[in-house]
């Protein structure tokens, strides 16, 4: 089949497993820890740590943030790595919260998803009483073959979301083909079984062309905490890049000064300075 892409023997061999019945894990694990570090293999060097942003389905993710202030970013590039895991037979996002923390951490802003590439219409929303039924929504999300992806934004850190859960959810993931993303906050760490990690902060955008002192498009700062998709992405671990988040994905950026214009400031008077009223008639004592 000397016609047929990458990707489309991928989605083939996804089909097949599914026929079968037959999880991936270990071995589609190795396979794409392969395809990851080819073009490396063949220079001599590491694995790029951008080829892990386009890592395909069936992986469990953890983005992390240090504050909960940061929400913005760590979603934004979530909902970044989900949104080129859709196809038409994987059409639909489910976004869970709990019920409890949706005043934290407030929810996706439709119109705001729209501007990158994400139809409204394809996220679902499920803001859940407990962390056990949270769990159990989202591991038979994952099963559902009409999801891409599954992302359970957790301001808090359970006790019931243990390394034997994570445990669970990646080999599940692998076997449905479902990509599975645990956003949390804070510098803690604990052990999980998730194949790669992120830690997320926001950096200045970049300038417009027609106004260089307005903000331009997201931009992350990225750290790859955990990558364990072979030993040529582990290689990759503790690797930072900045990147902007586009229409058409993530484009990876060279860090500059911004160049806007100078503000002068004058000297603050000795003696207090009244204001003029605004319909400019003398003020009056």
């Amino acid at each position: 089949m000397p016609g047929l892409a990458r990707h489309d023997l991928d989605a083939l061999r996804l089909k097949i497993a599914a026929l079968e019945k037959r999880p991936l894990l270990a071995e589609g694990a190795a396979m794409l820890a392969e395809r990851l570090g080819r073009a490396a293999n063949d220079r001599g060097e590491n694995a790029d740590p951008l080829e892990l942003l386009a890592a395909p389905n069936g992986l469990l993710h953890e983005v992390f943030a240090d504050e909960q202030r940061q929400s913005g970013a760590a979603l934004g590039f979530t909902f970044g790595l989900a949104r080129q895991l859709l196809t038409s037979q994987r059409q639909a996002v489910l976004y869970l919260q709990l019920m409890g923390e949706g005043q934290e951490l407030g929810l996706p802003y439709g119109a705001g998803l729209t501007q990158f590439g994400i139809d409204p219409a394809r996220l679902v929303i499920g803001r859940i009483d407990s962390m056990t039924e949270l769990l159990w929504a989202m591991e038979e999300a994952i099963a559902c073959r009409a999801v891409a992806g599954v992302i359970a934004d957790l301001a808090s850190h359970p006790k019931a979301l243990d390394f034997t859960v994570s445990r669970r959810l990646s080999l599940r993931a692998a076997a449905a083909g479902t990509s599975a993303f645990l956003v949390r906050y804070g510098r803690g760490r604990e052990a999980s079984a998730a194949k790669l990690r992120w830690r997320i902060s926001p950096a200045m955008s970049g300038e417009l062309p027609f106004d260089p002192r307005a903000p331009g498009i997201p931009r992350f700062q990225i750290e790859i905490e955990k990558g364990r998709l072979g030993d040529k992405t582990q290689r990759a671990e503790g690797k930072t890049m900045l990147v902007d988040w586009t229409e058409n994905g993530f484009v990876s950026v060279e860090p500059k000064r911004r160049t806007g214009t100078a503000v002068h400031r004058t000297a603050p008077s000795s003696r207090p300075v009244a204001a003029p009223l605004g319909h400019r008639l003398s003020q009056a004592g």
